[in-house]
């Protein structure tokens, strides 16, 4: 599987690049009252609003520190789409689903569930790769979706 790769609080992560729309530089993004801390807000994106996800508080990180490489992934999954705020893009990379290991006891259960595994790169890194699926369909984000 092709994967986007990126890099959120000193961790390597990827996506499958079949469900990257684009990447783009982060624009000013409208915080949004009474949001989640994992939702930074939103941006106008040719027209249409989008919901911008700070992934590194999602992933219990702490906050994006926006710096002059940090990008917003646009990312879809279904009917669902959203940003993806990251520190840098890095490296597409290629992986084997079938060789992917369980994330570690030490990943936290919820953020162990958004994950579809762990990747060893060839540098023995590891790559941990996102599940777009499970991350829209979480606990957390459908119960952001349901607020009136």
């Amino acid at each position: 599987m092709n994967l986007v790769s990126f890099d959120v609080r000193g961790q390597r992560l990827g996506c499958p690049i079949a469900q990257v729309k684009e990447t783009i530089v982060v624009r000013p993004i409208t915080r949004v009252f009474l949001t989640p801390p994992w939702v930074a807000g939103i941006i106008n994106l040719r027209g249409d609003i989008v919901a911008v996800l700070d992934l590194a508080v999602l992933l219990g990180l702490g906050p994006t520190l926006p710096q002059p490489e940090t990008r917003i992934v646009i990312v879809r999954s279904g009917a669902h789409t959203a940003g993806v705020l990251v520190d840098r893009l890095a490296e597409a990379r290629t992986v084997d689903l079938d060789g992917l290991a369980a994330p570690p006891s030490t990943v936290d259960p919820e953020v162990a569930g958004l994950l579809a595994g762990v990747a060893t790169l060839a540098d023995g890194a590891p790559l941990a790769v996102l599940d777009l699926d499970k991350l829209f369909e979480s606990d957390r984000l459908r119960e952001f979706a349901r607020r009136p």
